[in-house]
Order: C-alpha cells, then structure tokens, then sequence
C-alpha cells in the first residue's frame, strides 16, 4: 500500500535509541500526522490530525473517538460536516499516539478511506475542507 499524503503509513516505527539523533524532518507528530489523543478530565478520547503541538498543549481537527463511526457514516452519504477543531492544553493530555495499524488491524485512518471512499486529511485539513465543499456543491448542481 503507498502512503498518500496525511496518513502515517510513511512514517518510521520507533526502533529506541537516542532520539537526540532524529532529523528535525523525523518528528512523528509534525503537523499533518493523524492521531489518537488520550485526555484527562474528563476522560476522554479524539482521533484527528495535528493543527500544532506546543509546550502550551495540543491543536487538532477531528472528532471525538465515540463518534468516529457516525463520522464514517455521514461522509460516506455525502452530508455536510464540519470537524471539530479543537485546543487541549498540555495538562490535559495523557498520551498521543500516532494512527497506525496495529498488525492485522488497520489504523483508524485506513478505516475511514476504506469506509468513505476520501482520505482523512482531506476531510480533516481546514483548507481542504473548503475545497471539498466547493467540489460537492458542484456535483450536485
């Protein structure tokens, strides 16, 4: 399978070592990396892509984890929406993992294109969101 563009199918599993060494281009949660957002107080979980990450906290586009199937469900029919785009202070966060496939399981992001036919980045990116809209409300004239 070839990585396309916002999914993490490209990046490098962590093999330890000194992580010093890493390339500044080597950093796995740049913005534009799709992930799962473990969050306290309340508990919580959200899969989306990175806006920022900062010393202050996390900016992501994406939706909460219980959502994710209705999310699926109203790309796939072809009804608007609108991600989340959300800031959760450093404070907050438990855990950010990156979505990759777990073995025979595949990432949350390869489930949404197998379900909806798009890629997470372009139903998540702020820009493309726009883009989208425009080329749907295009179709339907």
């Amino acid at each position: 399978m070839c990585p396309a563009p916002g999914d993490n199918l490209g990046m490098e599993k962590s093999r330890g070592g000194d992580s010093r060494v890493r390339a500044h281009h080597d950093e796995p949660f740049v913005p534009g990396a799709l992930v799962i957002a473990t969050l306290s107080d309340p508990r919580e979980k959200f899969w989306g892509m990175v806006l920022a990450l900062a010393a202050e906290g996390l900016s992501l586009s994406g939706v909460e984890l219980a959502s994710f199937e209705d999310l699926t469900v109203m790309v796939r029919d072809g009804e608007p929406f609108t991600p989340a785009m959300v800031f959760f202070p450093m404070h907050r966060i438990e855990r950010v993992e990156l979505d990759l496939p777990d073995g025979s399981l595949p990432s949350l992001s390869q489930r949404f294109l197998t379900k909806t036919g798009l890629e997470p980045s372009a139903a998540l990116a702020p820009e493309a969101r726009r883009e989208l809209k425009a080329d749907r409300s295009e179709e339907q004239d």
